[in-house]
């Protein structure tokens, strides 16, 4: 297949510019956005639906971020300064993310979805001098910006000083950025910490889209990826937004994660490159069994046939029938246009990962961290293993650590990709590193024979059970994401005897009310039987020491990162007001 066959890397390329448009190993932001607008000035860049399409090519595109970069000399900024942005994702989030970059300063994305006070807090701790914020924020922040904020910036026309309308007089840089300088600073939205300032080279996040690429994994310029997920993620910002125009192809930005918008810019968009969380695809994978389901049992019966005969095709052949086969299935769910899905930023099951082949999309999963820029693992599409999460990006080290009698220990990692370190955080910096320096991401795994990465869980929400056994809370959690029944789950260890300090394992879960209605089953408990239903159908599939001992169900539900995962932490102090079972043996 052409993957395998490639002949050469995908930054090949960049030897061509080496020396005329950049100097070193790899090229900065800015030196290789300008790089592929020589290469594909003409071709679309940024795009929005609002309903109506609005697009500029990469010629466009450049042309507002050097005004931008311009008018942000002009207000005194220079090499090294912090700009933060927070907003939802659109073609100005990009423009001022670029824009920052090119005037030679350090970019601090935001979460838009944290607080005021949040907010304000990520400024001071950052010392950002200029703040960019969209409409629903820019009030709040312009009549009183935080220190050390300077002006307030608008990504919304018709509020305040609008990022297209900037520009300024030329200017020349005598200290030029090169790769080994701060590009970004990202503050990790984390499910256990504190947000820490991970500070990214631009080396750790150009290196970091293109050894992805190596995996091999092909994008072309003619690909129409969809930013989705809040693009000041690690995760969006390299795998969506950098690694398009590392290639010269078109980013349509997605400001809802409502499944009406989605399908609609799916269609509209002709998507062919889909990144997201474990539960955007269950979601849409649920939509198009239950649309199946509701023919009959019969045609579901055959289809469900159809799809594992595809898989073992695709699987043992290489070959990809399910594209033709269930092109009208794909069709009425959107998805006919999608050449390649990736899911990330949690653990996925691997009965999705398969059945989304089965059907035909190119489907794969990742892993990284924010402090890895993030990508570090990457399935390979011809190759891919369903219940890894993907083999070693090529130039990168990993290794495990302390593995135990199943080789699982904490995941280590070194290479280009690896942050510079916390902000301001030197401690913090020196206790996650190795004395050889590999950087100790917390996760519990295992590498198998050919690279391949297997995931276990968090090391911090590992369970001792009272046998000795070390129970990982995610693999567990892992068996509940098809059941439409349950909205959120969360396995954490409760103590069990206060004398050993042994645990127990218990399952948190807060119901999917909309399905309950749908089925006329809105009383408490038949929820709380079908809930018992389900740990125990589960607990049968489980280990003996996996198996869950106590059930609580929520009235609420739990706090999710921007990414949709718990907050594990938050999740400790939730139960308070839940109802406590016993689950069924």
């Amino acid at each position: 297949m052409k993957s395998l066959n490639r002949i050469g890397t995908p930054w090949d390329f960049l030897d061509a510019y080496r020396g005329k448009d950049f100097s070193g190993e790899w090229p900065t932001i800015p030196e290789m956005f300008r790089i592929n607008v020589r290469r594909y000035g003409e071709r679309p860049c940024f795009t929005i639906y609002e309903p109506d399409r609005i697009s500029f090519d990469y010629n466009e595109a450049l042309r507002k971020i050097e005004a931008v970069s311009r008018a942000l000399r002009n207000r005194g900024i220079g090499k090294g300064d912090k700009v933060a942005i927070t907003g939802k994702n659109s073609p100005e989030w990009a423009v001022a993310y670029l824009g920052v970059l090119f005037a030679h300063a350090v970019v601090v994305p935001i979460d838009y979805q944290l607080g005021t006070g949040e907010i304000e807090h990520l400024i001071r701790v950052s010392k950002a001098k200029i703040l960019f914020v969209d409409e629903e924020k820019y009030d709040r922040f312009y009549g009183k910006p935080p220190e050390p904020v300077a002006e307030v910036l608008s990504l919304h026309k018709g509020k305040g000083t609008y990022i297209y309308e900037l520009d300024g007089p030329p200017f020349t840089e005598e200290q030029p950025t090169t790769e080994f300088d701060t590009a970004a600073i990202l503050f990790t939205s984390g499910t256990t910490d504190v947000p820490k300032g991970v500070m990214l080279s631009h080396q750790n996040l150009v290196s970091d889209c293109y050894l992805a690429q190596g995996t091999p994994f092909d994008v072309y310029s003619t690909d129409v990826f969809y930013a989705l997920l809040p693009i000041h993620h690690a995760y969006t910002m390299l795998a969506v937004f950098i690694e398009t125009i590392s290639t010269g192809a078109e980013v349509v930005f997605g400001k809802k994660m409502l499944v009406k918008n989605i399908l609609h810019d799916l269609k509209a968009a002709k998507i062919t490159m889909l990144l997201g969380v474990p539960m955007l695809f269950n979601k849409l994978l649920a939509g198009i069994l239950r649309g199946l389901r509701e023919k009959g049992i019969v045609v579901y019966g055959i289809v469900r046939f159809l799809m594992g005969i595809s898989g073992f095709i695709k699987k043992m052949l290489g070959v990809n029938p399910g594209k033709r086969i269930f092109r009208a299935v794909l069709d009425k769910a959107s998805l006919s246009t999608l050449r390649t899905c990736i899911s990330g930023g949690g653990p996925l099951a691997p009965s999705v990962f398969r059945k989304y082949n089965q059907l035909g999309i190119d489907f794969v999963q990742g892993y990284g961290l924010t402090e890895t820029s993030p990508i570090i693992n990457l399935n390979p599409i011809e190759r891919y293993k369903e219940t890894s999460v993907g083999k070693v990006l090529p130039r990168i080290e990993e290794k495990i650590l302390d593995p135990d009698e199943r080789g699982i220990g904490e995941v280590a990692v070194k290479g280009s990709v690896v942050m510079q370190g916390y902000y301001e955080n030197p401690e913090e910096t020196a206790d996650c590193f190795t004395p050889d320096g590999f950087f100790k991401t917390g996760d519990l795994g295992y590498l198998d024979n050919e690279n391949y990465l297997y995931l276990t869980g968090r090391a911090k929400n590992m369970i001792v059970t009272e046998g000795g056994k070390n129970v990982y809370p995610e693999e567990i959690e892992n068996e509940f994401q098809l059941f439409d029944e349950i909205e959120q789950i969360l396995v954490r260890g409760y103590v069990q005897n206060k004398k050993t300090r042994s645990e127990g394992i218990e399952a948190v879960v807060f119901p999917n009310l909309e399905f309950f209605k749908s089925t006329g089953a809105t009383v408490k408990e038949q929820i709380k039987a079908r809930m018992v239903a389900i740990i125990s159908e589960v607990n049968k599939r489980l280990l003996p020491y996996q198996k869950i001992e106590k059930t609580t169900i929520l009235d609420e539900p739990m706090e999710m990162t921007t990414t949709k995962k718990i907050k594990r932490t938050s999740a400790e102090r939730r139960p308070a007001r839940a109802k406590h079972i016993q689950a069924a043996e």
